[in-house]
């Protein structure tokens, strides 16, 4: 499958996708240096996310309409006021969008509604991404999917039966390129809960790309991803998480996710293929393995033994194998100390 003009899949380097979120902290200028920033590092492209407060919720400061789990970084916050912090501006869409065109990273977002949808649709994004809480948000799905562009699916918290659900939904309604992303959805994930191997499960399952939305903190846990197939790799993104903002404090920095597009690159490199004996590359090497020689200066009819033969470097007398059967033979002619052993001096 492509997004843009990228190539998703196990014979292109993993697509990094660097999710600004609500890290803009509510200044379109601060939004534009992101988009800068996300484009020096080598990211493939850059993510935000289209909803307003009311689309997300309702206007109350009580009950479950309030943040109450006293280890969340918004605890004591109602979800109404949370959303209007993060959201990203509609009228910012567009600048945000043709920013990213002119530094060469492709941009789309995560829509949460079928207003969100539409509007997107007039921006004519590449692709969509549904966030972990929407991925059981069906008649949403269905929307998106009927773009026909392809879609991107974050997995937290969904059990089998419900992902099923969700991909036959996609593909029912026209969704012909979709990946999946393993996804921990917690602020940060630990690397205990993150549970990679998932990854190779959902390609088995669904038979789609598959790859990490990673909450974790450092590059680890997305390079191993990669080992167990991932194609796509999501991180949030900032100028720096000293600045604060809602996303700050498990978003990753410029000089991180260049380091991230590195080592995921490296780490999909390594893959190659299954591969036994001498690679061209190694064959120089072959003259520094240890074969069989002679140790002592020799004359012709004398015995081999341990003392006179020995299994060293370098590589140009016989293998070690053959050692123990060149024990107690005689030499054939006189040879020096440093000969490499060969079946024509056997008398």
């Amino acid at each position: 499958m492509q997004i843009g003009d990228r190539k998703i899949g196990r014979d292109a380097t993993p697509f990094v996708i660097a999710e600004m979120s609500g890290n803009h902290n509510q200044s379109l200028e601060r939004a534009l240096e992101i988009v800068e920033a996300a484009a020096k590092t080598g990211a493939h492209a850059l993510k935000i996310q289209t909803y307003t407060p009311d689309t997300m919720t309702l206007d109350l400061d009580e009950r479950e309409f309030r943040i109450s789990d006293p280890k969340s970084l918004w605890a004591g916050t109602s979800l109404y006021k949370l959303y209007g912090e993060a959201y990203t501006p509609w009228e910012w869409h567009k600048p945000i969008f043709d920013r990213a065109r002119e530094l060469g990273i492709i941009a789309f977002s995560t829509p949460f509604d079928d207003t969100a949808v539409d509007f997107l649709e007039s921006l004519d994004v590449p692709c969509y991404k549904i966030a972990s809480f929407e991925n059981t948000d069906l008649p949403l799905i269905r929307r998106v999917a009927a773009t026909g562009k392809p879609m991107i699916i974050s997995t937290g918290m969904a059990t089998v039966a419900e992902l099923d659900e969700t991909v036959r939904a996609a593909r029912g309604a026209g969704c012909k390129d979709l990946v999946l992303l393993k996804c921990t959805s917690t602020y940060p994930a630990s690397a205990a809960n993150t549970n990679i191997l998932t990854i190779p499960h959902l390609h088995e399952l669904f038979g789609c790309e598959v790859g990490l939305s990673d909450h974790t903190m450092g590059v680890g846990v997305s390079v191993a991803s990669v080992a167990l197939g991932a194609t796509v790799i999501e991180k949030h993104f900032t100028l720096s998480r000293a600045d604060g903002g809602v996303d700050s404090s498990f978003s990753m920095e410029p000089a991180e996710m260049k380091q991230l597009v590195v080592e995921t690159g490296r780490a999909w490199e390594a893959l190659g293929h299954v591969s036994y004996g001498p690679i061209d590359a190694e064959k120089k090497s072959m003259v520094f393995r240890r074969s069989i020689y002679v140790a002592l200066d020799m004359s012709a009819g004398d015995v081999f033994t341990q003392e006179s033969l020995r299994c060293i470097r370098p590589g140009m007398g016989l293998p070690p194998k053959f050692y123990d059967i060149l024990l107690g033979r005689r030499v054939n002619r006189d040879v020096t100390k440093g000969t490499p052993m060969d079946w024509d001096l056997l008398g």
